[in-house]
């Protein structure tokens, strides 16, 4: 059986295994981890020198794998978008990006093409971060369902950066402009959610922050970190046991969605309905029939 595979997915990946800056960029990754890993396992036996700390060394080799994680998810965030940003508009600069519309492909497998091979090229870099996130399994408290939903959860980032940067790049001439505009809607998503909430604590001075933290179901940052407290305790940022949120702050819904997994899975629906909304309006964007259909109702005015 012949597997189709998308056009956009195959010739990026081709392009890129054969370049070499991706493998310099893939020894500078694992620097980074190796000098994140070295630096968290300083501090853990700096914190574990007293009469017990060999025994309590080995038990907290565990909270490498939040820290590892966290060091992952930053330079993914950070990549992507860099790759995608550029996968429109550096088309558009090489005049190349006519001829991919003459092709059988539709404009939506262009955009879901172009992102997917930036998850892909992302995955090589999780890969090859998997030996130093495995420390963490092998002293035990994890299994491997954790390394798992890790990666889900990676491949779920990655796709939110890379629609993101996708939708920038659709709307932009330059490169660098859909750089910017992509980690402006970065501050957007990522900073932006958290407002509402703010803005009744302080302005309003209520005591719970109510139905207003829903809109950070559609945080990344939340979604991750409640992610970690999932795989590490079992509880919930919000209004379980040693959380840092009461009932009374989070409100009703908030603290109903926390009691199970409700809200993990919720705030990864909606990160990825974004992610699909971003590709549309990018493949609507790029689409020649939306130029066409504007420049026949202008003749029209």
């Amino acid at each position: 059986m012949n597997l189709r595979i998308n056009p956009i997915i195959k010739k990026d990946l081709q392009v890129t295994v054969r370049n070499m800056r991706f493998s310099w960029a893939l020894f500078a990754y694992e620097g980074v981890l190796a000098l994140a890993f070295l630096m968290a396992l300083a501090v853990i036996k700096e914190e574990n020198s007293g009469i017990y700390g060999s025994a309590n060394f080995y038990s907290e080799l565990i909270y490498l794998f939040p820290i590892i994680g966290i060091v992952q998810v930053c330079i993914v965030t950070l990549i992507v978008p860099i790759i995608t940003a550029s996968a429109i508009s550096g088309e558009k600069e090489r005049q190349t990006f006519d001829i991919m519309l003459t092709t059988c492909m539709s404009p939506f497998t262009i955009v879901v093409g172009k992102v997917f091979s930036a998850v892909l090229r992302i995955l090589f870099f999780v890969a090859a971060g998997m030996p130093v996130m495995a420390l963490s399994f092998v002293v035990g408290g994890l299994n491997w369902s954790n390394l798992f939903y890790f990666v889900l959860t990676i491949i779920l980032l990655s796709v939110l950066s890379g629609s993101i940067g996708i939708f920038c790049s659709s709307f932009c001439r330059r490169s660098i402009a859909a750089v910017i505009f992509s980690y402006a809607w970065y501050f957007v998503i990522y900073i932006m959610t958290f407002v509402p909430s703010i803005m009744r604590r302080l302005w309003w001075e209520e005591t719970s922050m109510g139905e207003t933290m829903l809109f950070w179901l559609f945080n990344p940052i939340i979604f991750f970190e409640e992610f970690f407290m999932q795989m590490m305790t079992g509880e919930s940022l919000f209004g379980t046991q040693g959380s840092r949120f009461t009932r009374n702050e989070v409100g009703d819904y908030t603290y109903y969605l926390s009691q199970g997994k409700e809200w993990l899975f919720l705030s990864a629906a909606c990160i990825l309905l974004m992610s699909v909304l971003f590709m549309y309006v990018a493949a609507w964007k790029v689409n020649p029939m939306h130029s066409f259909t504007i420049k026949l109702r202008k003749i029209k005015h």
